[in-house]
């Protein structure tokens, strides 16, 4: 068997191959397909290890479309690096200390979500980013109706233009707020069709629809903590619910020593697309997820 790494980069990545003779070959290329396929196709089969990045998961599906295993570990393993010289850090360095940490197993795998849940962590990205606009549009035409002298009266959300529309204000006004109507508009159309999708993955998904049962938890947070923690297998033993709010960051602050414990607010969450709930919602969240020793099918993969 051979033995490889790839050093990903956005543009081009460092390759080490060592085959089954000891040989050494080095190369740098771009990283596309088209390159990988040139370089690893009709090779003998070997075990590739990449770092999880950016490009992480379609180099990985490519690499395994071309009949070799691949490894995506987690760069923050130091033994991984057990090898590399800390005083000087290049990518040739750190290609061959990946490819030595592949030879001698000394890596953690990172999990790799599965393609649906991919999709899911997709589409709620791109709703944040449209709420994240719409919120800056109200807070423009806020910022300029009061600036020009009026008021637009409170309300929801999703009522924010026909309140708009139905304040009296003067052509000029209005011929400046045009364009962030329109933009808005669209916006609220796109995040009513987002929004929609997310209430029909609550049929297709038993998980994110016993989530749902929970007080003040719906789809959108649902398909987030769903989309999070993927395989809940992983997290397996007696401590596994106190390692799925670890990884959530569901967990509170804590500055304590000696005899003094100190504890804050919950922390962030380390995943972005996992918002923080209300306390109550979080435990029993997490006793939804705790697989069930007597119905152990009901919660599967979220493949």
């Amino acid at each position: 068997m051979e033995y490889g790494a790839v050093d990903l980069h956005k543009k081009e990545s460092q390759v080490r191959i060592i085959t089954e003779r000891g040989e050494v070959i080095d190369r740098r290329i771009p990283t596309t397909r088209g390159h990988l396929t040139t370089l690893f196709w009709g090779r003998p089969h070997a075990r590739i290890l990449i770092e999880a990045s950016t490009e992480r998961e379609w180099v990985a599906q490519h690499l395994e479309t071309l009949g070799h295993d691949v490894v995506v570990a987690d760069p923050n393993d130091a033994l991984m690096y057990g090898y590399r010289s800390r005083r000087v850090k290049t990518d040739r360095r750190d290609v061959a200390a990946l490819v030595e940490a592949c030879r001698q197993g000394m890596y953690r795998p990172a999990h790799r979500r599965s393609a649906q849940q991919r999709n899911i962590q997709w589409q709620r990205n791109v709703r944040r980013e449209l709420v994240a606009a719409r919120t800056r549009g109200i807070s423009l035409t806020r910022a300029i109706t009061r600036h020009a002298g009026y008021r637009i009266a409170g309300g929801a959300t999703e009522t924010f233009l026909q309140r708009v529309a139905a304040l009296p204000r003067p052509p000029v006004l209005d011929e400046s707020l045009s364009p962030v109507r329109n933009v808005m508009e669209v916006i609220d159309e796109e995040l009513s069709r987002v929004d929609t999708h997310f209430e029909s993955v609550i049929a297709d998904d038993p998980v994110v629809k016993r989530l749902t049962t929970c007080p003040r938890i719906g789809a959108i947070t649902a398909t987030a903590v769903v989309a999070a923690v993927d395989d809940v297998g992983r997290f397996a033993g007696r401590r596994g619910a106190a390692q799925v709010t670890s990884y959530l960051g569901w967990v509170p602050r804590e500055y304590s020593s000696g005899e003094q414990q100190q504890r804050g607010r919950v922390m962030r969450s380390a995943q972005p697309v996992c918002p923080i709930v209300a306390r109550p919602s979080r435990l029993a969240g997490m006793s939804v997820l705790r697989p069930a020793r007597s119905r152990p099918s009901e919660l599967g993969t979220g493949d």
